[in-house]
C-alpha cells in the first residue's frame, strides 16, 4: 500500500514538475520572441533616425551652400549694409533694405535693384530648386501721406508682389514655389525711434524654406 502511494505521489510530483517545466519553457519562448521583436523595433528606429539625420544634414547643407553662393553674389550689397543673410529656424533669410529695390512710397522695382533679384533667382534655380520661397514686405511706422496707398499694409504687400512677379516673369522661378506677404509696420526688427532704425525696418525679406517644409506645404495645397 505504501509503495503504491509512493508511486502515485511520484507520478503526481512528476506531472506537476512537467507542467511547470512546460509552462516555464513556454514563458521563456514568449520572452525570447518579445525580446526579438523589441530588438527589431530598436534596430528599425535607429535606421529611421539615421535617415532623418542624413535628410536634415542634407537640407542644412543645401541652405548653407545657398548662403555661401549668395554671400559671394551679393558681396556689394552686403558690403554697403543694404543686404544681409541669416540661416534661421525658418530657413535662409535674405534681407534687403527697401531702397535697394524701390523709391520712397513706390512699388516699381528700380533698374539697379533688378540685378540683385536676378542674383538671388540664379541661386534659387540652381542650388535650391526644391525649396519654396516666401517674399515678405515690411515698412516703418510712418503714416502714408503722399504716395496714395491706403496704409502701409498695401504698400508692403505691393512690394512683395512686385518682387514675386519679377522672379516669375523675368527670372524663370516657378510660380508654384512662391508666396508673397505684406506685414506693414507690424514686424519691426528695431524700434522706429531714429531715421536709421526706420530705414532698417523698411525692408524686403526673401525666405528660402528647407526642402522638407516645402514638400509638406505642396502636399497640403494639393
Amino acid at each position: 500500500m505504501k509503495t503504491k502511494f509512493a508511486v502515485i505521489m511520484f507520478l503526481a510530483i512528476f506531472a506537476i514538475s512537467g507542467c511547470t517545466y512546460i509552462q516555464g519553457s513556454k514563458k521563456a519562448d514568449e520572452l525570447e520572441i518579445e525580446n526579438k521583436n523589441l530588438h527589431d523595433r530598436i534596430v528599425q528606429q535607429k535606421k529611421e533616425n539615421a535617415k532623418e539625420i542624413v535628410h536634415k544634414d542634407k537640407e542644412f547643407s543645401d541652405l548653407e551652400k545657398a548662403k555661401l553662393e549668395l554671400e559671394n553674389a551679393l558681396k556689394k550689397e552686403i558690403g554697403d549694409y543694404k543686404a544681409k543673410l541669416e540661416l534661421t529656424e525658418r530657413g535662409l533669410v535674405v534681407t534687403f533694405l527697401s531702397e535697394v529695390f524701390f523709391d520712397s512710397g513706390k512699388d516699381i522695382i528700380r533698374e539697379n535693384g533688378k540685378e540683385s533679384i536676378r542674383k538671388v533667382a540664379e541661386v534659387l534655380n540652381r542650388d535650391v530648386p526644391n525649396s519654396n520661397v516666401a517674399i515678405e514686405g515690411h515698412t516703418d511706422n510712418q503714416l502714408i501721406k503722399y504716395s496714395g496707398w491706403k496704409t502701409n499694409w498695401e504698400l508692403s504687400s505691393a512690394r512683395a508682389l512686385a518682387v514675386l512677379h519679377y522672379f516669375v516673369d523675368e527670372c524663370s522661378v516657378a510660380p508654384t514655389r512662391l508666396s508673397a506677404n505684406g506685414y506693414g509696420e507690424f514686424r519691426p526688427v528695431v524700434t522706429n525711434d531714429t531715421e536709421e532704425n526706420m530705414q532698417k525696418n523698411r525692408r524686403v525679406e526673401i525666405v528660402i524654406l528647407p526642402s522638407k517644409i516645402s514638400k509638406i506645404t505642396k502636399e497640403a495645397s494639393n
